[in-house]
């Protein structure tokens, strides 16, 4: 890519595609076009191939796609995998009819088996059964990887899939329904802090800041009733699982500079080289470390100074029971992560403070 190239970035406003956005413009470069959701709807086949005729971007980042933790996958079945192969189809398939240069396409590790060899290297796609709670957006991000397979090996194009790992940083989504693990932890702790310490005030700023389930901070009462609900207490903070699994996890920026990196060094043909049937060359994006994810809470529990107690409810389910990349292929490539999990939680939770801050409440 050129400083001037003309890139589009696919959902600017989530987790990954702010922070690709913030890494292009820091490195230089000028003419990156974005669309809000409301402006361009992805899923919509005619709309978007009359955004890329229009537009005619070198480049992009596939960072779109419907996303949430264990309970919104389990749930909305049907709509994380019409949606997210509609958008990776209707992305791709504009892409190579309007000349696109290189585009990298973002899934995610959910796609590797339940059971799968550990760590994960790219080549145990497929092997066996996914896990039943995310199964459907696997799928999808499965798709979408294939259909960068497909376009590059019969219309030549230069698609390029990359699988992070479990993701957190600035931007993140705190709903306590339908955000992903760490996210969802750190919150429940500090509302849990707040609650045991009779801090009343600070609760009505953040459920006026990000209302649960309708709920903001004009009834207490209810603002307590709805903590009820997701195992938050004066005594204790619920945490569904076992607390056994082992996660690992990646801090966004860091995930958003090695997609900078790939796009600018890396090309399929460096993939499929010498490959005589070209499979599994996407690219895992992690740290190659993990933790239980007991040992998380205790960890988020510290950072955020939290002193009640951490109970685990074994009737929710655990999900995956392991799930840490292998990032050989990237580390080969040249790219290694550098902020380290007990940093990055510090920081996330200097972000979540600081957003209640300057919303003035």
């Amino acid at each position: 890519m050129n400083k001037d190239s003309k890139i589009y970035v696919a959902g600017h406003r989530g987790l990954v595609g702010s922070a690709i956005e913030r890494n292009l413009r820091a490195k230089g470069y000028n003419n990156i076009i974005t669309r809000t959701h409301a402006q361009l709807d992805l899923t919509n086949q005619s709309a978007t191939a009359e955004f890329f005729a229009t537009e005619r971007p070198e480049y992009v980042f596939v960072a779109a796609a419907k996303v949430g933790g264990i309970m919104a996958n389990n749930t909305y079945r049907a709509q994380f995998i019409y949606e997210n192969i509609i958008l990776a189809a209707n992305v791709i398939h504009q892409a190579y009819l309007h000349g696109v240069k290189k585009l990298l396409f973002l899934g995610s590790t959910c796609i590797y088996p339940r059971d799968a060899q550990q760590p994960m290297p790219e080549d145990c796609l497929l092997t066996s059964p996914l896990e039943y709670t995310n199964e459907p957006y696997a799928i999808s991000k499965i798709a979408g990887l294939k259909m960068c397979e497909a376009y590059n090996m019969q219309y030549g194009t230069n698609f390029i899939a990359v699988m992070p790992t479990n993701l957190y940083g600035p931007g993140d989504n705190f709903d306590l329904e339908k955000s992903h693990v760490l996210p969802a932890m750190l919150r429940k702790f500090h509302l849990g802090k707040c609650l045991m310490e009779g801090d009343l005030d600070a609760l009505r700023r953040d459920f006026d800041s990000r209302p649960v389930e309708g709920v903001d901070g004009s009834d207490i009462n209810a603002v307590i009733s709805k903590l009820e609900k997701y195992g938050v207490s004066k005594s204790s903070v619920e945490i569904w699982g076992t607390g056994t699994p082992l996660r690992e996890f990646l801090w966004s920026e860091d995930m958003a500079d090695a997609s900078v990196f790939v796009m600018e060094n890396v090309d399929w043909n460096d993939l499929s080289n010498g490959m005589i049937e070209p499979r599994n060359c996407h690219i895992n994006i992690g740290t190659g470390k993990e933790l239980a994810i007991g040992e998380l809470a205790g960890l988020v529990a510290e950072k955020v100074n939290y002193k009640g107690n951490i109970v685990f409810n074994t009737d929710k389910p655990d999900g995956t029971p392991r799930k840490l990349t292998d990032p050989t292929k990237l580390h080969t490539l040249g790219w290694h992560h550098k902020v380290e999990l007990p940093d990055g939680i510090e920081r996330l939770y200097n972000v979540y403070i600081s957003g209640l801050m300057a919303e003035g409440r």
